[in-house]
């Protein structure tokens, strides 16, 4: 007899989980390598689509740039001219309001002018009349003046002259009571 046995073996607790960890590699490498195919089939099929909706994309962009390009253009014409109307509005409008502030100006000057002349032509009236005024009443001081130092003059001498009678008086009273008086101690 052999010494074989004839059941099957049994295998040992570490043996069947290697084996079953085979199986799972197994299966995972199988699903793997069928999930790599797959991807890659899909990957091809995106790559495939992207270039045709890339090529679509850059015809729209394009047309969509050309459309943009186009509007901005006109865009530009139009705020361009706009811009100039304004321009020329406001020029138009800053002349106008240039020549009506001029015209004030000279209208402002003019009326001071006026009343400049007015008022100085006032005052040199005015200026004459005090001038008169002043004469008038130097020549009447003058006068008064001339009369009254005529008057004095005229006082002076009559003082003058009665007080030279007056003192010839007492100088002749005095020489004769002199004499009275010497001829009586004589």
């Amino acid at each position: 007899m052999s010494t074989e046995s004839t059941q099957p073996e049994e295998k040992g607790f570490f043996e069947k989980i290697k084996e079953t960890i085979e199986e799972f590699w197994e299966g995972t490498k199988d699903t793997a390598e069928d999930l790599k195919e797959k991807a890659e089939d899909k990957i091809d099929d995106i790559k495939e689509s992207v270039t045709a909706k890339k090529a679509n994309a850059t015809k729209k962009a394009s047309a969509a740039k050309s459309t943009v390009a186009k509007k901005a253009t006109e865009t530009k014409a139009v705020i361009s001219k706009k811009v100039n109307d304004t321009a020329a509005k406001a020029k138009k409008e800053t002349a106008e309001v240039k020549a009506k502030a001029t015209d004030k100006a000279k209208a402002v000057t003019a009326t001071a002018k006026e009343t400049a002349a007015e008022i100085k032509a006032k005052a040199d009236d005015k200026v004459k009349t005090i001038a008169n005024k002043a004469k008038a009443t130097v020549a009447d001081a003058k006068k008064s003046v001339a009369a009254t130092k005529t008057s004095a003059t005229y006082k002076a001498k009559a003082t003058t002259s009665a007080a030279k009678t007056g003192a010839a008086s007492v100088k002749k009273a005095a020489t004769t009571a002199t004499r009275k008086k010497a001829a009586a101690k004589a």
